[in-house]
């Protein structure tokens, strides 16, 4: 037994309430090190008479670690617990004091789970696990009113810079809701849409009104009462972190200086406010001028921004925030957040812009989800850039399962690209092949997929500005084929359960191997997938076990025979086959 490898603390992603009646126990133990670990688990006041031993299972595993869990409904909503750890006829217990060479006779030495208060339960909405959401960069959508469109408008699908515009606005998204309904989107993120100077309006000019060029706060009431009317949820941008230059406080201070009474609603290292070889004398975003951090300590500044998260979900019935630079702002002031937002709609979705580990943030008293940048990032390296082989792969997504608890996952937020990245067909240096792995990947696996306007019809683009170009709604120009995937497989996701389930499992993931194959499961014995993809420039025919059944081919129709319990795939270069159950 490897001893320095195994790890557990009774907290965050190691011990959890997964629901209010269930306890998630989890270990982690050297890949491949032990036979069995087993939860000895029971309550503390009646531990003669409760306790009970509970295997666990390997539910994710990465190069270095298996990782272990166990679901345990305690008796009385409290739980003490060690483990017993077997390899061969070897045993060896790990209590809160260390490892012990015999069980423990009673539980005063065991990991304690004090008691599951339901306040404490952290429960993202239920919704968000079954959504599908599309994500849009308001300008460029659709531009339904050219009465409403800037002075200096150029004619649609010209080229995109970082500062001209095109007309895009609130009713081009009216315009084409039918379009999405029929795409299977029933969530919409949206880039920020109140008043601002740029075209992205991350500089926030008003925080309570939408930007007449984009329409009015009306418009936008009415575009989210018909995005209800046909189950699509709808998001906003949050960009709390900061504020613009034209910003009514902000430009007070550049007027007063330290005399103004805005001035501690930002953060002045130095007056008069100035550039100094480019460097501001204020905290900015990054170093940008027209982008002041605003002090979210400020009880003034708090009341003016929570007020402003509050409007939008009362008054105008949205859905949920996607919060702008969220690790910059003060974990407080997003503790206050989530209460204000939560108060005004339980059911609202708190998404925060973290591009890498976010468990102080995914706790329960802040964010519901990140935007899942790992997850990005671990699919482009294998299907996009070949970087990483099948095991590299299974490695790094058995980590990301690892990393958080079950209920993160499920509420996790996938995405291949945004406006702040090339666009995924560019990613994949335009082979349309290797983009439907990564789609197909995201489609099928745990948590919430986002899908960059314009992917599904085959719009490329290099980082911003020209990820941001204007959505091509000529049919001539669109890939028909590529759109008709995309329809499919969301689909497909959306009929079945187990395509959104956090049970998946690799089949065939090697070193020096570009093919993977991995299972998805559902609650029922026939809800099952196998879903095969190949990554490399050449032909593979790859084996993988199967349950005894009827299998078929998702996109061909064609009926797969298991012989000997395996199927046997053959996968031409950046090929893949998707099977389902049919029969158990």
């Amino acid at each position: 037994m490897q001893l320095e490898a195994i790890y557990h603390r009774p907290k965050q992603n190691w011990s959890y309430a997964y629901d209010r009646e269930t306890i998630h126990i989890r270990i982690r133990t050297k890949r491949g090190d032990m036979d069995r670990v087993v939860a000895v688990a029971g309550d503390k006041y009646a531990w003669d008479t409760t306790v009970r031993k509970v295997p666990m299972r390997i539910f994710a595993s990465d190069e270095l670690f298996d990782y272990w869990e166990a679901a345990v409904k305690p008796p009385y909503r409290r739980l003490r617990y060690f483990f017993q750890l077997e390899k061969g006829t070897k045993k060896l217990w790990l209590t809160e004091k260390g490892f012990e060479k015999n069980q423990p006779a009673h539980s005063l030495e065991a990991f304690d789970y004090p008691f599951i208060n339901p306040i404490d339960v952290f429960e993202p909405p239920a919704w968000v696990k079954d959504a599908i959401f599309y994500q849009i960069f308001p300008e460029r959508f659709a531009n339904g009113d050219p009465s409403n469109d800037p002075a200096s408008v150029e004619p649609w699908g010209g080229k995109p810079t970082p500062s001209n515009f095109f007309g895009g606005d609130l009713q081009g998204v009216l315009d084409h809701l039918d379009y999405l309904s029929d795409l299977g989107i029933n969530a919409i993120y949206f880039c920020p849409i109140f008043e601002a100077t740029t075209n992205h309006k991350y500089d926030t000019q008003d925080y309570m009104q939408v930007d007449k060029h984009f329409g009015s706060n009306e418009k936008l009431k009415e575009l989210v009462e018909a995005c209800h009317k046909r189950g699509i949820r709808v998001l906003l941008d949050a960009v709390f972190n900061h504020a613009g230059a034209t910003f009514g406080p902000f430009l007070d201070v550049k007027e007063k200086g330290a005399q103004s009474q805005y001035a501690d609603w930002f953060h002045v290292r130095d007056w008069p406010l100035r550039v100094e070889n480019g460097i501001p004398t204020y905290d900015t975003f990054a170093f940008e001028p027209i982008m002041p951090k605003l002090n979210t300590e400020n009880e003034d500044v708090k009341k003016y921004l929570l007020g402003a998260a509050k409007y939008w979900i009362e008054e105008i019935g949205i859905d949920g925030w996607r919060l702008d630079v969220a690790n910059e702002v003060d974990h407080q002031f997003w503790r206050e957040f989530r209460q204000t937002v939560k108060a005004a709609n339980k059911d609202a979705y708190i998404l925060g812009e973290i591009w890498h580990d976010s468990m102080m943030w995914l706790q329960g008293d802040q964010f519901d989800a990140v935007m899942n940048y790992p997850f990005t990032n671990a699919v482009l390296d294998y299907a996009a850039y070949g970087k990483i082989d099948g095991a590299g792969f299974a490695n790094a997504i058995g980590k990301q399962l690892g990393a958080y608890p079950q209920q993160v996952g499920e509420a996790a937020f996938n995405l291949l690209d945004s406006h702040d990245t090339a666009r995924l067909l560019t990613l994949c240096s335009g082979d349309e092949r290797r983009m439907k792995l990564a789609a197909l990947f995201q489609l099928t696996y745990p948590g919430t997929p986002c899908i960059y306007y314009g992917d599904e019809v085959g719009m490329s683009g290099g980082h911003d500005p020209d990820c941001r170009k204007c959505m091509v709604w000529d049919e001539a120009e669109q890939n028909g084929e590529l759109l008709h995937f995309y329809r499919t497989l969301i689909a497909l996701r959306k009929n079945h359960q187990a395509l959104r389930s956090m049970d998946i499992r690799f089949l065939h993931a090697e070193a020096r191997d570009a093919a993977i194959v991995f299972e998805r499961r559902g609650e029922t014995a026939s809800e099952r997938f196998m879903i095969a993809m190949n990554a490399g420039g050449r032909a593979r025919t790859v084996k993988a076990p199967a349950q005894t059944g009827s299998w078929r081919n998702v996109f061909t129709g064609e009926t797969v025979s298991v012989v000997n319990k395996e199927v046997t795939f053959a996968l031409p270069e950046y090929g893949f086959t998707v099977l389902q159950l049919l029969d158990a």
